[in-house]
């Protein structure tokens, strides 16, 4: 349903925002290895993130991307519209340019429910709830596999 950057630039959020709690800036290679991204695709999903104010950055020696711990609540749709456009969480599941509750397309009764659902979480849970998870670990971004010796 996202762009792959929408997915990259949630990640990239969530990333920065645990960080930043101590005060800490982020670099791109840093950032890119922890989220999964290309290097270049993250340096542009980064400054797109700069440009919408949803992340900040400072340049030079002791610069780098972080997210005020004092910020207002980043709600997850935001970066969604930043990314992916507005309509994306209205558009049809099939990609028709015509689809409604009166003229729907094959699935869109089935998917109708979800898609409010989906709305509904990305307009109410924000990064700082999803960090919050990540830090007392109920959640992860990255699985850190061991490895096994034998």
């Amino acid at each position: 349903m996202f762009s792959r950057a929408c997915e990259y630039a949630i990640r990239a959020t969530l990333y920065i925002s645990i960080k930043s709690v101590d005060g800490s800036r982020l670099g791109i290679k840093e950032i890119a290895r922890e989220i999964d991204s290309p290097e270049p695709f993250t340096a542009k999903i980064l400054q797109a993130l700069s440009r919408e104010k949803i992340i900040s950055s400072i340049k030079g020696p002791n610069g780098g991307f972080y997210l005020d711990p004092k910020a207002k609540p980043i709600p997850l749709n935001t970066i969604v519209k930043a990314m992916d456009g507005e309509d994306v969480l209205h558009t049809c599941s099939l990609g028709l340019k015509e689809c409604s509750d009166k003229f729907p397309c094959p699935i869109h009764n089935e998917i109708k429910e979800y898609k409010e659902r989906l709305r509904k979480i990305m307009k109410d849970r924000t990064v700082q709830d999803l960090a919050r998870e990540l830090s007392d670990g109920k959640t992860f971004l990255k699985i850190y596999k061991k490895k096994i010796s034998r």
